[in-house]
């Protein structure tokens, strides 16, 4: 494995993501939504995950690879639904960043382990795929965890926030609970948190 090799494939994948219709204000300007996710999971990684193997920081990179291809709309409503768009989802992200190993020089091996990390095979014994889980956690809980509350602040529906720390929470492995304990929340989201935890 290269690094010349490494930095085309990421390259590549922030291409793609370049092209979200859909934007957020990032650093003062507004900027494509996945394109500013996939770098904040990767500075995630490298900041406590700096040891990382190669496929892992491409998998880090392209978990959300062109996400506005499969609408949320286009499958039913209700859990069922979401969890069949979910699942959707990591088929087609793990394919395209396979694809896209394959034409930068990886071989099939590789492109295929990395894409069992992507659709987060075996999560609990794959220790890649719990990593990328962690990394995509704690990203939730820096840089989206704001305004996810408000909006169910606005419902009144706290115990819906609630519930949802508690979910992400038990996804994470232990390091990453030191980690995500560790953050330096607004002293609002560390009431939430700590209410989810009790």
């Amino acid at each position: 494995m290269t690094l010349e090799k490494l930095n085309k494939t990421l390259a590549a994948i922030d291409e793609i993501n370049r092209q979200d219709p859909n934007t957020l204000l990032s650093n003062g300007s507004s900027q494509a939504k996945e394109l500013v996710y996939g770098q904040q999971m990767t500075e995630c990684l490298k900041q406590y995950w700096p040891e990382a193997n190669e496929l892992l920081q491409i998998a880090v990179r392209a978990q959300h690879i062109k996400r506005w291809q499969l609408e949320r709309t286009e499958f039913a409503e209700g859990k069922s639904g979401y969890f069949q768009w979910r699942i959707a989802q990591g088929k087609f992200h793990a394919e395209l960043t396979a694809s896209i190993m394959l034409e930068h020089g990886y071989n099939k091996v590789q492109a295929d382990q990395c894409a069992a990390i992507i659709r987060k095979d075996n999560l609990k014994t794959n220790s890649d795929s719990q990593t990328l889980e962690d990394v995509a956690c704690l990203v939730f809980l820096m840089h989206y965890f704001n305004a996810f509350a408000a909006k169910y602040t606005e419902q009144d529906n706290e115990a819906k926030i609630v519930r949802i720390v508690q979910l992400t929470w038990h996804k994470m492995s232990e390091q990453a609970h030191d980690i995500a304990l560790g953050l330096t929340l607004p002293d609002h989201l560390a009431i939430i948190v700590n209410k989810a935890l009790a």
